[in-house]
C-alpha cells in the first residue's frame, strides 16, 4: 500500500538528514496518497530510513500498513492535509530555522525567492510537542502559506508532493541563515508589497525557474551571424 508515497517519504527524510535539517530521529516526513498517508515512524533514524519502515495511515490517523507506530506529530501532518490540502509535509529542528523560531514572531521577507514561501513567513506560538493544540496553531499559521516556523521548535513547509516539500524546506533553512547574517551586520532591507507584485509578474512573463528551449528567433539570429 502506497509503496510509492512510502519511498518518497525515505527518500525525503534521507535527504534532508544528509542536509543537517534532520538529527537523529527528530523530524518527520509524510506524503498523502487519497485517503491514506505514509508517514515516517516515531524514533526511526532518519537518515538510515527505508521505505519498509515507513507505515500508512487513514485520514483519522488509524494504522493501516506497516509494522512500526507513526510519528508523534502525526495529528500535525493530518492537520496540515485536512486544513490545506497538501500532498506532503516536512517538518524539521533544522538549525537555523529553530534559532530564529525563538526570537522572531515572523521571519520578514527579504528576498524575492521567499515568495515560493508565501513572503513573509509566520512563527507559530509554541505548544507541546504532538498535542492537537500544537497542530491548530500550525495549521492557521501556514494559512496563505507553504512554510511556517514553530517557535521554539523548528519548521514546517507542505507542497503537493514530497520533493517540492523537501525544496522548500531548504529554501526557509536558506532565507533563516541569510536573515542571520545579514541581521549581524545591520537592519535588513525588506522587500515591500509593489516589490513583491513586480517579482511575480516578471515571473511570470519569464517562467521563471522553468528550463525552455532557445527560442527560434534567436536561433536564426545566431545562424545569421
Amino acid at each position: 500500500m502506497l509503496e510509492r508515497e512510502r519511498e518518497q517519504v525515505a527518500a525525503a527524510s534521507r535527504r534532508l538528514a544528509a542536509a543537517g535539517l534532520l538529527i537523529g530521529t527528530a523530524g518527520n516526513v509524510s506524503a498523502r496518497a487519497g485517503e491514506a498517508v505514509a508517514i515516517s515512524p516515531t524514533g526511526a533514524v532518519l537518515a538510515d530510513l527505508a521505505a519498509e519502515q515507513v507505515t500508512v495511515v487513514d485520514l483519522e490517523g488509524r494504522v493501516v500498513a506497516g509494522d512500526l507506530e507513526p510519528s508523534s506529530e502525526l495529528a500535525l501532518h493530518l492537520g496540515v492535509y485536512r486544513g490545506h490540502g497538501a500532498g506532503a509535509v516536512v517538518h524539521t529542528h533544522a538549525p537555523m530555522a529553530t534559532a530564529l523560531s525563538c526570537v522572531l514572531d515572523e521571519l520578514p521577507c527579504i528576498h524575492y525567492q521567499m515568495l515560493l514561501l508565501g513572503g513573509t513567513v509566520r512563527v507559530a506560538p509554541y505548544a507541546t510537542f504532538g498535542t492537537p493544540e500544537l497542530a491548530e496553531s500550525v495549521v492557521s499559521a501556514l494559512e496563505g502559506r507553504t512554510a511556517a516556523l514553530m517557535a521554539n521548535h523548528g519548521a514546517i513547509a507542505h507542497a503537493a508532493d514530497a520533493d517540492h516539500a523537501v525544496e522548500l524546506s531548504l529554501l526557509l533553512e536558506w532565507a533563516c541563515a541569510v536573515y542571520w547574517r545579514a541581521s549581524a551586520i545591520g537592519t535588513p532591507r525588506l522587500l515591500d508589497a509593489n516589490q513583491r507584485e513586480a517579482v511575480i509578474a516578471a515571473a511570470v512573463e519569464r517562467s521563471y525557474g522553468t528550463t525552455k528551449p532557445v527560442s527560434q528567433s534567436r536561433g536564426q539570429h545566431e545562424e545569421d551571424r
